[in-house]
């Protein structure tokens, strides 16, 4: 079945809403199951699919693909933003649930590991170029996707891609062993940074 909405007059034969949802239901539930792993979850994507069709029928343009593979494709972004979504969630949740519970007094050998992990994280970042860094800001501590990113900079997605890309490069090379005497050296001439690596 093609669908049509670039002439959205009512003289067209183009399926209505109710159409598309019974046809295309079955394989946008099965895709977004098999990505989110809960039906439940698996539901609300489709819905939020169709939602976002409903109220931009204009985002599909025929000429470059099959509404099918279109759609699919709207069902699995939405899948992998709730994965991403549950995920956060699960992860807020757990460390609440960690700090609750436990009233015990951290080890003190991994308090200073982890700050100097975290300083070496710091450093590194902040030898990386602005828009690569903001990029990488951005994703993973700001939780958006490239796509969030490229319209919240104005910059074009593929731009964006290719900073994070070339950011998590420079940040592996200046996080990696042989270079963290370079990003910490008053920490590497104490001794510290061998025992925490």
């Amino acid at each position: 079945m093609t669908h049509n909405t670039l002439g959205r007059s009512n003289t067209t034969a183009e399926p209505s809403l109710a159409v598309l949802v019974d046809s295309y239901t079955p394989r946008a539930l099965s895709l977004a199951r098999r990505i989110v792993g809960c039906d439940r979850v698996a539901e609300d994507v489709v819905q939020e699919a169709f939602l976002a069709y409903w109220r931009n029928p204009a985002a599909f343009d025929a000429s470059r693909a099959s509404f099918a593979a279109w759609f699919l494709s709207i069902v699995h972004h939405k899948a992998v933003d709730a994965v991403r979504r549950e995920t956060a969630l699960r992860r807020r949740t757990d460390a609440f649930a960690d700090l609750d519970g436990q009233q015990v007094a951290p080890d003190v050998s991994e308090v200073v590991a982890d700050r100097m992990a975290d300083a070496r994280t710091r450093a590194a970042l902040a030898a990386l170029p602005a828009v690569q860094r903001e990029a990488l800001v951005l994703a993973y501590w700001g939780g958006y996707t490239q796509r969030e990113i490229a319209e919240r900079t104005g910059a074009p997605l593929g731009t964006v891609k290719t900073r994070m890309l070339a950011g998590m490069r420079r940040l592996h090379e200046g996080l990696s062993p042989a270079t963290s005497a370079a990003v910490l050296p008053s920490t590497r001439q104490s001794g510290l940074v061998q025992e925490a690596v």
